[in-house]
């Protein structure tokens, strides 16, 4: 029986879910949401706390800020209730009611940028609103996940060798990419492994991340309108861009067989099933990552008037749009 002190020392590492009787394809899908955050991004945030206080960066009086469309705005929230420092979390309009509640919940602050910024979108927005805090007081001590080696180093030392022990003969590995953390961190990590295991990024239509237009995204967690520094393409195989209605349609899938995942995962699960249906899967091992849950999106994705004004009436009807591309 666990017994714990600190939330932060819960994560359900070793839940797999077998998509076959869903999707009809082998794809077990990895669910990352089971700890009191509420999605991976636990293991990219307490990594980058623990760092900084290893190299004396926060104090006391420190006040952790953060730009974060919503989970890693959670997961930093509940560290900083636990180890006692106030926390600013940096969004914008599209992030989710529920998640907003979860970070005030915890004792912590929101702002929300409803404006973007002319050449870098949203994220350019929040990201100079996060640099303006900083110069203003040296109490604010920014992590930065879209640079913070110690993002990708998480998933490096957890989830890759998680899925290594799970999957010994693993051959191709599906992971959404938004900061691109998780999917840096597992490509190094099986770029090294005993096998060659193929690595597909899977990205948002409208996202800039590996060099597609911009374009109106509105689901939160996958895409970005800046290029993340932690990238390195070297690593990845292929990418594989998925239109919001089609992680839309996967999640309504995933729901109508039990499984209440959010839109990264419906994302992740769209782009791996298409991949699958071109390819020849009777002896390929594949696993997807699932970043978090469902709950905080009851008011978007599960909400039938947010996706009609959103996305039109046959949203959850028209036929899928997904596609993908090598990379050299």
């Amino acid at each position: 029986m666990p017994v714990i002190t600190v939330p932060e020392s819960f994560n359900e590492d070793d839940l797999y879910v077998d998509l076959r009787w869903s999707f009809g394809y082998s794809l077990f899908l990895k669910c990352e949401g089971f700890n009191f955050a509420g999605s991976i991004k636990l293991k990219a945030a307490t990594e980058m706390v623990d760092s900084a206080e290893r190299d004396g960066l926060l104090r006391p009086d420190s006040i952790l800020v953060e730009s974060s469309s919503g989970n890693l705005g959670v997961a930093l929230s509940m560290i900083a209730a636990s180890r006692g420092y106030r926390f600013l979390c940096v969004t914008d309009s599209r992030c989710n009611l529920a998640t907003r509640r979860a970070i005030e919940a915890l004792g912590n602050e929101v702002h929300i940028i409803t404006e973007p910024d002319p050449d870098d979108g949203f994220l350019g927005a929040r990201i100079g609103h996060v640099r303006a805090l900083c110069a203003s007081d040296d109490r604010y001590v920014w992590l930065n996940q879209y640079s913070n080696a110690n993002n990708w180093r998480a998933h490096y030392h957890r989830t890759g060798p998680e899925i290594a022990a799970a999957f010994p003969n693993l051959d191709v590995l599906f992971i959404g990419a938004g900061t691109t953390g998780t999917l840096m961190g597992c490509a190094r990590y099986f770029r090294q492994w005993r096998r060659p295991v193929r690595v597909i990024a899977i990205d948002s239509v409208g996202s800039v991340t590996f060099g597609g237009p911009a374009g109106r995204r509105m689901l939160p967690g996958l895409g970005t309108s800046v290029r993340p520094q932690l990238l390195d393409e070297s690593y990845v195989d292929e990418v594989i861009p998925v239109a919001e209605t089609d992680a839309v349609r996967a999640c309504h899938r995933l729901a109508r067989n039990g499984f209440l995942f959010g839109g990264s995962t419906g994302t992740v699960v769209s782009g791996a099933t298409g991949w699958l249906s071109t390819h020849d899967t009777h002896h390929l091992t594949a696993v997807a990552i699932a970043p978090d849950l469902g709950e905080r999106y009851l008011d978007t994705i599960y909400q039938t008037n947010w996706l009609q004004g959103i996305y039109g009436e046959n949203v959850l009807t028209e036929p899928s749009q997904a596609g993908g591309r090598f990379l050299s």
